[in-house]
């Protein structure tokens, strides 16, 4: 139920120029974080 909605949200995100990397929904990864959950998203903006 969870990929349909991540592939929209990330759609949405792409139609308003925002730059959206993915990978492959539910695959293990290793990475180095200091968070506690299944998804990491990063927001960044420019300096005003």
């Amino acid at each position: 139920m969870a990929e349909p909605l991540i592939e929209r949200f990330c759609a949405m995100l792409r139609e308003h120029g925002v730059p959206v990397e993915t990978g492959v929904f539910g695959a293990m990864m290793q990475v180095e974080i200091h968070n506690d959950g299944p998804v990491t998203i990063i927001l960044e903006s420019e300096s005003a």
